[in-house]
């Protein structure tokens, strides 16, 4: 090859400056991004604005709510960071599954059982002689893995049965959600009375403390943020989270190269079962103080929409689970002062989701053309070739 061919296909390397000069077509693929992810933006508010005017509300006044109802006050914006907790952690622990190509609809089943386990140890150690701070952890390990064990089973399912993912997770969902509403009304009742408030609180040296006049504990808030900051190395800084990412973009190819490909995927089900099972910890150690039926807030399916609204990505899981978390905060304002259902928030949460994923189809459509038009007719595949092991040989690894 001679010297003129190799600075072509390796700029830098055979020039004078040393440094690749950043191609016109990189450049232009960012603003295309750009411009999608805000058409996505601009098309979510169209559609949410166009439902507001049928229902008769002005929906200038009800973004203006919604903004004041999340950071109006101090008091307010505690209570989004509150809500951002579960979803940190609900939307850390789907991004693992995500990178080894599984969906885990099951997310919102684990984070009540991780409720679960947190409300047995909490009600098996109240009456030891223990410290206060090592029965919270005790029962915040609990959670942890009854979020992880529930998540295995999804995975167990998936792997050993069979199962799609889907049909697994939510089948445990409402298996979950049973589980719940039989130990409230049963076995952990109020004495004398079932009620959906929930069982008997826990006394108050046995919840994480909080910020002075407010629902924020600062422990739990730094719980949510290092989980994140633990997903980002695992899955973009370690060999672990390398492999992990081969397994979801094809397992055959993985397996083939010497990567265990089901046991990637139990070992991604148990990290987002882990998470979620924290994140079921924290509504009942720090938030409720006890289990109520609607423990999950439906954090775990929130989480799911922010996964698809990053790209997978978890350098933006901070940021969009803050903004979801207003958004769910802000519209309690809706109904005090427009008389509109604080539902709105979810039309727009799904809105912006939807119009993500069709303007992601959109680009994924634009690549193909340009790389149809730029790139070489591929090669056809010598006959000869021998065809990789079926669904059966992976099964066997």
């Amino acid at each position: 090859m001679s010297d003129d061919s190799m600075s072509l296909l390796a700029p830098g390397l055979g020039g004078t400056s040393g440094k690749a000069p950043r191609p016109r077509s990189s450049n232009r693929q960012r603003w295309i991004n750009l411009g999608l992810q805000i058409g996505a933006l601009f098309g979510a508010f169209l559609l949410t604005s166009i439902i507001l005017l049928i229902a008769g509300a002005p929906p200038f006044e009800a973004y203006k709510e919604i903004f004041l109802g999340a950071v109006g006050s101090t008091r307010s914006f505690s209570n989004v960071l509150v809500a951002w907790v579960p979803l940190l952690l609900a939307a850390a622990g789907v991004l693992v599954t995500f990178a080894a190509g599984l969906w885990n609809i099951g997310v919102e089943g684990q984070i009540v059982l991780g409720a679960i386990l947190t409300t047995w140890a909490l009600r098996l150690l109240q009456a030891t002689s223990l410290p206060p701070a090592l029965i919270i952890i005790v029962a915040m390990v609990a959670g942890i893995a009854g979020g992880a064990l529930w998540a295995a089973l999804a995975g167990a399912l998936k792997t050993f049965g069979g199962v799609n993912e889907i049909f697994g997770g939510l089948g445990l969902n409402f298996v979950a959600t049973a589980l719940t509403l039989w130990l409230i009304f049963g076995p952990w009742k109020r004495p004398g009375i079932g009620s959906m408030s929930g069982t008997e609180p826990f006394p108050d040296r046995l919840a994480l403390p909080t910020i002075a006049g407010l629902r924020l504990s600062a422990w739990s808030l730094g719980l949510g943020l290092l989980a994140v900051l633990v997903v980002y190395i695992l899955l973009d800084r370690t060999y672990f989270g390398l492999r992990l990412k081969a397994v979801g973009l094809n397992s055959r190819a993985s397996f083939l190269l010497g990567v265990p490909t089901w046991q990637y995927g139990m070992l991604a089900f148990l990290w987002c079962g882990g998470l979620a099972g924290l994140a079921g910890a924290v509504q009942v150690t720090s938030v409720y103080h006890r289990l109520i039926p609607s423990i999950s807030s439906g954090y775990g399916f929130l989480g799911l929409m922010i996964g698809m609204l990053i790209r997978y990505r978890a350098t933006w899981v901070a940021p969009v689970a803050l903004f979801f978390a207003a958004l769910n905060i802000g519209s309690i304002q809706l109904p005090i002062v427009l008389k509109l259902d604080s539902s709105l928030s979810g039309v727009l949460q799904g809105a912006l989701v939807l119009f993500v994923v069709l303007m992601e189809g959109a680009r994924q459509r634009y690549l193909r053309r340009v790389r149809a038009a730029v790139l070489p007719p591929a090669p056809s595949t010598p006959a000869a070739l021998p065809s990789p092991p079926g669904p059966a040989a992976l099964k066997e690894a």
